[in-house]
């Protein structure tokens, strides 16, 4: 089986695969314990070395624990990124220390402040006894060694904190429809490469409402659609082996080429507005 390939992560120093496990699918459930392991230990002998998760992912945290408990020999070889949906200093120091003992490690890879949405939360954030002070603070200390944000409300929003906050990375939209809307796949990912932050593509299958087998939209094609764009790593959120499986295929195969790239775009051109259901209102 041949190795999947690695892309730097930003100005950090690190380089991770193309591909990497979401934290939906099975991890965002509870008491599935042997799914999850499966899926898990799946990625893992896929060669992927990005996983994700978030407090808020029901027991996507605990599902890792208990894979690092079983095999502490693996969690040298991987990338470990979770979330705190926090914006006050004190919970997001309590989220961080619930993750780090769910997950049982002494230091998380990436630790992002999840789902940015508005001007308000920003200013929120950022402000005395803001969350930003909590991740700057965990990084300096060496408990995380990046920080991130995260947002799939309002691309202006999320660009004032790529342009304005000292992260490390940002996860944002990656699929056809935010190339007709614009604003995540410019704007953002413009300010992110100025910046020197890493980029991490989700909602790449748009949570399947994107697939459409019969016009040859499968999960691989959107995929191959989202390494093509000037991203980090790509992850989806897996909920058998046999997805993780067609998800490193997908790495393997590579990006798409620009001129099937650009027919997909056409094809989600018509209803764009009305399938960006995660942007919300503006």
């Amino acid at each position: 089986m041949a190795g999947l390939t690695k892309r730097r992560f930003g100005t950090t120093g690190c380089k991770i695969t193309l591909v990497g496990l979401g934290g939906e699918g099975i991890l965002r459930t509870y008491g599935q314990h042997a799914e999850a392991d499966a899926v898990i230990m799946e990625a893992l002998d896929q060669g992927i070395t990005y996983f994700d998760s978030a407090k808020v992912y029901a027991g996507s945290e605990d599902y890792y624990g208990e894979v690092w408990k079983k095999r502490p020999d693996l969690r040298a070889s991987i990338f470990l990124a979770s979330k705190s949906a926090s914006r006050a200093h004190a919970d997001a120091e309590m989220d961080l220390l619930e993750t780090l003992q769910r997950m049982g490690i002494e230091t998380l890879d990436l630790w992002q402040i999840h789902d940015i949405r508005s001007f308000p939360e920003i200013r929120e954030a950022e402000g005395p006894g803001g969350v930003l002070e909590a991740f700057i603070e965990a990084r300096d200390s060496g408990v995380v060694r990046y920080i991130g944000v995260t947002g799939h409300h309002d691309p202006d929003v999320l660009a004032h904190a790529v342009e304005n906050w000292p992260v490390d990375a940002v996860m944002m939209p990656v699929n056809p429809v935010e190339e007709v809307l614009g604003g995540f796949l410019d704007t953002v990912l413009a300010t992110a490469k100025e910046q020197g932050v890493a980029v991490i593509g989700m909602k790449v299958l748009g949570g399947s409402n994107y697939l459409m087998p019969d016009a040859g939209v499968t999960p691989e094609v959107l995929v191959r659609y989202a390494l093509a764009r000037d991203v980090s790593v790509v992850i989806v959120g897996c909920s058998t082996p046999a997805e993780v499986q067609a998800l490193a295929a997908a790495g393997r195969s590579g990006p798409l080429p620009d001129d099937e790239a650009a027919a997909l775009v056409e094809m989600f051109r018509p209803r764009a507005r009305e399938l960006a259901y995660y942007r919300g209102s503006r």
